[in-house]
């Protein structure tokens, strides 16, 4: 039996840091060796961690990989490589793909896929539809994270706004409704108003369009639903400071309304639309420097209860043009985590901090049996990071299909040195080690 010894690693876990190392036998970590705990069974493989911290692997809670329907674009198998490079051992994929995950028959051969394709760990959610509630009852709730809601039209064409369909709804499960919250009425409004004004629209008036109001009355209803319904809803890549009002800064196991914070919204804001234009269009759109700042915050008062990416891929074709052509979405998963270290260094959070919102809260929050954290008998999704000189990324690093990312020619000070997924070494520091499959996510309730 072969074992793996990482060692003298500086191990982040349940709110502390210490320094250690972690034996990994058969997928599963075998004792975790901090405060001088001796070594009680023997190693075949030894990784010297000295200098490098050793962190939980992530769980990116939200992710579109295109794959079925538009794989032009990206697939599960270039998309989870990246994932692995990042840092990311589990991913929950979104209904948004052709034909749509919103029939019990698309989500099995979703995950059918899934397990022929991806590198780290998957799950899918379940698309609801103004008219499949039905369905959602049915679903296999240990192998379905939750269900997805778009209360506002994006990608994929998927919105739920009929009153009656969205209270059946919230009223038609106890797992997770991670809503897209955005008023659809407010977008059209907007753009009625402006396209008549112009001809063009500069792509910085992608966020007067999709405007904070649009989110903050979207996200309002959706609170409003759940309450009445006592629902248990998770609201998606939340964009602005009004919305937090909505929110509650109790720990997580007190609340059924919990939060979602994306990379995208807590680097960019209106500021750099000049330098990066539709690159970094989004839905909902990047807002204000004080709404960055305001959900940067967050992350410390409790507000915010997640970190995920909504990594979203296109191709440049797509991504070019103005406010209402260029596509919205961008792919984020390779560099999140990166991007949040360098958060770290801000001082806008700590590492504990990191590894609670990006492992911890997301295995808390779904059920995830035996993963976001680094104890003896969980499944051994680890990740290596180290600190130390700067470097570029450059656009052949980049390993999402699309080819290209609004990150390049951004320096970083960290690394990804290697990523294990299930015990398996998945990412080396250089390259993805495609031999092995993820596993499909088993959710306790």
């Amino acid at each position: 039996m072969r074992r793996t010894l990482i060692h003298n690693a500086i191990i982040v876990n349940d709110g502390v840091q210490k320094q250690g190392s972690v034996l990994i036998e058969d997928g599963v970590i075998a004792q975790v060796l901090t405060d001088e705990k001796p070594l009680t069974l023997p190693y075949t493989d030894f990784i010297d961690a000295t200098g490098c911290y050793l962190l939980p692997g992530v769980i990116d809670e939200h992710v579109h990989f295109r794959d079925p329907g538009l794989t032009h674009k990206a697939d599960i198998r270039t998309e989870s490589m990246a994932a692995a490079a990042g840092g990311v051992t589990s991913i929950m994929d979104m209904p948004n793909t052709v034909p749509q995950t919103t029939t019990l028959e698309a989500w099995e051969q979703k995950m059918e896929l899934m397990a022929q394709k991806s590198v780290v760990n998957y799950a899918c959610f379940f698309g609801a539809t103004n008219t499949n509630y039905n369905l959602l009852r049915k679903l296999d709730r240990h192998r379905t994270p939750g269900v997805k809601l778009f209360m506002g039209s994006s990608t994929g064409g998927m919105l739920v706004d009929r009153t009656e369909s969205l209270k059946r709804v919230f009223g038609g499960t106890d797992q997770v409704i991670m809503a897209h919250c955005e008023d659809q009425h407010i977008i059209n409004e907007n753009t009625q108003k402006y396209r008549g004004e112009h001809l063009d629209l500069p792509i910085w008036m992608h966020r007067i369009i999709r405007s904070s109001e649009a989110c903050y009355q979207s996200t309002k209803l959706a609170v409003k639903l759940a309450t009445e319904a006592g629902a248990r809803l998770h609201i998606a890549h939340l964009s602005t400071a009004r919305e937090l009002a909505l929110l509650s800064s109790e720990p997580m196991y007190k609340k059924k309304i919990t939060a979602e914070a994306c990379i995208a919204h807590l680097m960019f804001s209106e500021e750099d639309y000049k330098k990066l234009g539709s690159l970094i269009k989004c839905n909902p759109s990047v807002k204000r420097k004080a709404d960055k700042v305001a959900l940067r915050m967050a992350l410390s008062s409790g507000k915010i209860d997640t970190i995920a990416t909504d990594h979203a891929p296109h191709t440049w074709e797509e991504k070019y043009g103005e406010a209402l052509h260029a596509t919205s979405g961008m792919p984020m998963v390779q560099f999140s985590l990166l991007c949040m270290l360098e958060l770290v260094d801000e001082g806008v959070m700590s590492i504990e901090a990191l590894v609670e919102k990006m492992c911890h809260a997301p295995a808390r929050l779904f059920g995830i049996d035996r993963r976001g954290y680094i104890e003896k008998g969980a499944w051994a999704d680890l990740v290596l990071v180290r600190k130390g000189g700067a470097w570029e990324v450059m656009p052949e690093m980049i390993l999402s299909k699309c080819g290209w990312s609004p990150l390049t020619g951004h320096s970083f000070r960290w690394r990804v040195e290697k990523t294990f997924c299930n015990g398996h070494l998945v990412y080396d520091g250089k390259s993805v080690d495609e031999t092995k499959k993820g596993e499909a996510l088993w959710f306790n309730f």
